[in-house]
Parts: structure tokens; C-alpha cells; sequence
């Protein structure tokens, strides 16, 4: 199963972030708006992740809820009509949540950094340390809390929960 080892902290000063990370960057940042709708889930988180280039995907995942490099486990699969499956999923399951970013993305070597911009949050910076297979999880840990240190995240602005959970429980719309 794909594994990350990530953290999401509050950005402070995003312009100051967002230039350290293209610093950083192996190429070009890259900008992405998406929205995200959340499903009622047993186990773990599930969202349709759909972009304005008009790709989908599905997306499963599950971390623990705290402040500091954490493991995820997560599952992608692409999809074809992501109406259809937002209309299903909500039938079965409920529409928990809808989230509404602008993203930008910088990838460091094995780390996709992600500057956010969440409408009806404001600015974060979420790490992903991609793990690859037999990779120590300890080392995704390392590499996160380096690149904290060159990015200027403070461990105080270190979150536990998901945009999902942030938003107030009125802003779900289960019309996307």
C-alpha cells in the first residue's frame, strides 16, 4: 500500500513559504485548483478529488490525528464521471464536507510540498514525503522535519486534522 509520511502547518507568511519552496523545488511550481467532497467513511477518510483540468480521482486515506510527521496510508484510483460517483457516493454514504482550494505545488527530490489557499480557511503548507518500497518510515520523519526547517514551519503552527474537519459543519454542500 502507497505510504506518506506527511505534516500540515498553518503558513503564517505564505509569500515568504511559497519563495523558499521554489527555491527548493526540482522544477517549475505548479498550480492546481481543486475540489474535494467528503464521504461518510468507516475507516479512514474518503474524498472525489476533482480538478479544474477536469481530471477525478478517489481518493482513500488514513492517519492518525496529530501534530507532527505522521504516516498515511492511502489508496488513488482515476475517475471517468465524477458526477455520477459525487451523486452515488452521497446517496450511500453522505456528503460530509466540501473543500475548495487553490493549490500550489513544489516538488523537493521525494516531496511534494503543497501551498494551500482554502477558501474559508486561509493559507497552509502541507509536506508529502513520499515513501518508496523499503524505505524506512523513520526516514520520511527525517526528510519532513528538515525540510520544515529550510521551509520556515514552526512547530507550533503544526495541525491534526483535515480541511474537512476545520470548515464549520454549515459550509458542506452536498451540490459540490
Amino acid at each position: 500500500m502507497p505510504t506518506n509520511v506527511e505534516i500540515k502547518a498553518r503558513a503564517r507568511d505564505p509569500v515568504a513559504l511559497a519563495a523558499r519552496a521554489r527555491i527548493l523545488s526540482d522544477a517549475l511550481p505548479e498550480t492546481l485548483h481543486q475540489r474535494d467532497t467528503f464521504f461518510g467513511c468507516a475507516h479512514g477518510r474518503l474524498k472525489l478529488r476533482e480538478l479544474a483540468s477536469g481530471e477525478s480521482e478517489l481518493i482513500w486515506y488514513d492517519r492518525p490525528d496529530v501534530a507532527w510527521s505522521r504516516r498515511s496510508d492511502y489508496r488513488v484510483t482515476s475517475i471517468a464521471d465524477p458526477a455520477a460517483l459525487r451523486d452515488l457516493l452521497g446517496r450511500a454514504h453522505g456528503v460530509t464536507q466540501v473543500v475548495e482550494k487553490t493549490r500550489t505545488l513544489c516538488v523537493v527530490g521525494q516531496t511534494r510540498i503543497h501551498l494551500d489557499e482554502v477558501v474559508g480557511l486561509g493559507s497552509f503548507v502541507e509536506l508529502e514525503v513520499v515513501l518508496q518500497d523499503g524505505q524506512a518510515e523513520s526516514e520520511g520523519h527525517r526528510i519532513a522535519a528538515e525540510l520544515m526547517v529550510s521551509l520556515g514551519i514552526a512547530t507550533t503552527d503544526l495541525l491534526t486534522s483535515a480541511y474537512a474537519e476545520m470548515l464549520p459543519s454549515g459550509a458542506c454542500r452536498a451540490d459540490g
